[in-house]
């Protein structure tokens, strides 16, 4: 047999070799024989994953700082991860979102669901924002890269070095643009009828949130001459889908007064300023506020941020979770609509809809439960991965 050119990485005897072979992508630090040889392992260094028999599994992605050690790459051991394998997942990846969208803003890459444990890629047209969240696609930026830059149309790619997983995968925070020339501004985004603005380089994440999309074109039919309320608004993400489709005005909340600028220049693009507002507030201070000043409206939209991001924290999340929705409810007309979001992958769809139901009833409202929205299909889940499965959103009448 040939020697392959890979370490050797190896699964402890107790450590459970079918769920790996039945597709499930990470392998834990205590699942391996961390000895002092595995530990000098380069960080990022593509090796191969050994069950306790030493048959050979696949080729891993290794970071021995890291809980989740290993990342499955390719069940094929005598792949090469070179910029030629990247461009094959890049390309499975863009023919599927070139067949759901007629224009090129979408998620390119959605980590693991796309075969690219850790990589994140949304795509505004020419220019891609590459977050390279795991040590192997660090150590293989320059393949990635030269594949990016191989499929038509793509000519800038922006590196985002923020958020929490790269911190845990023990690599800096430091952005950069890896080709082309970096927008002098927003990038103007078309979706559900509106116009939104995206600041690639200072915004938050990649610039705006397309995971949100179907749930913003669920909430927009609801909202025909509706006043409507967007807590959480970012850059105006459900106000001004509603907006686009007939809403009568719309009051866009958020913490980030740059991100409302940058709403209220969609508003102005989408020719619907007229009818839309903005407040700069922390959302719970908003939420009182607004019932204090006896403001009801058609439709309340709550999209906050990860109030759970980990199993430590779900506890306080699903609290933080329940109080929005009992705030929310007292605003929202009899008859009226309540949209309630979640991206916490720790709060699963049960708890997060315990919490929502729960926070509605302590407000003294009767809800039917009208529908359950999740990420677009340009953030497809990975059946062995729940965690990719994190977004959730519920939609109730009172």
């Amino acid at each position: 047999m040939t020697q392959l050119p890979y370490s050797v990485i190896r699964l402890k005897p107790k450590a459970d070799a079918r769920k790996i072979r039945h597709g499930a992508p990470w392998v834990f630090d205590n699942e391996l024989v961390l000895d002092r040889r595995t530990k000098a392992i380069a960080k990022g260094e593509v090796v191969l994953l050994e069950d306790a028999e030493r048959a050979p599994m696949g080729l891993v992605g290794f970071n021995a700082e890291s809980r989740i050690t290993g990342r499955m790459l390719d069940r094929d051991v005598t792949a090469v991860i070179d910029a030629k394998w990247f461009a094959a997942k890049l390309s499975k990846a863009l023919d599927m979102r070139e067949r759901l969208y007629a224009d090129p803003f979408y998620r390119l890459v959605h980590a693991e669901a796309d075969g690219l444990p850790g990589v994140v890629i949304d795509r505004f047209g020419d220019t891609v924002v590459l977050q390279p969240n795991a040590a192997w696609a660090e150590a293989k930026l320059d393949a990635l890269c030269e594949a990016l830059l191989g499929l038509e149309g793509i000519t800038t790619i922006l590196k985002n070095a923020t958020g929490r997983a790269r911190g845990l995968e023990g690599l800096d925070d430091v952005s950069a643009v890896l080709a082309g020339i970096s927008p002098s501004g927003p990038v103007p985004v078309k979706m559900n009828g509106a116009t939104y603005m995206a600041d690639l380089t200072g915004g938050q994440k990649t610039g705006i949130f397309f995971d949100q999309r179907d749930n913003q074109a669920f909430a927009a039919k609801l909202s025909q001459g509706a006043d409507v309320l967007d807590v959480f608004s970012h850059v105006g993400g459900f106000a001004l889908a509603a907006l686009a489709h007939g809403a009568s005005s719309a009051l866009a909340v958020d913490g980030s007064a740059p991100a409302l600028e940058l709403a209220q220049a969609g508003a102005e693009a989408s020719g619907v300023s007229g009818a839309f507002e903005t407040r700069v507030s922390d959302a719970f201070d908003a939420l009182a506020a607004l019932a204090e000043e006896g403001r009801k409206f058609d439709v309340v939209i709550c999209d906050p941020p990860a109030f759970a991001p980990s199993k430590k924290a779900l506890d306080a999340g699903l609290r933080a979770y329940e109080r929005i929705a009992r705030l929310a409810s007292v605003l929202v007309k009899d008859g009226g609509y309540l949209g309630l979001c979640s991206c916490s992958h720790a709060a699963d769809l049960g708890k997060f809809r315990a919490a929502s139901s729960r926070g509605i009833g302590r407000a003294g409202r009767t809800s039917q439960l009208i529908h359950t929205g999740f990420a677009g299909p340009d953030h497809p889940l990975m059946p062995q991965l729940a965690e990719s499965g994190y977004l959730k959103a519920l939609f109730y009448r009172l």
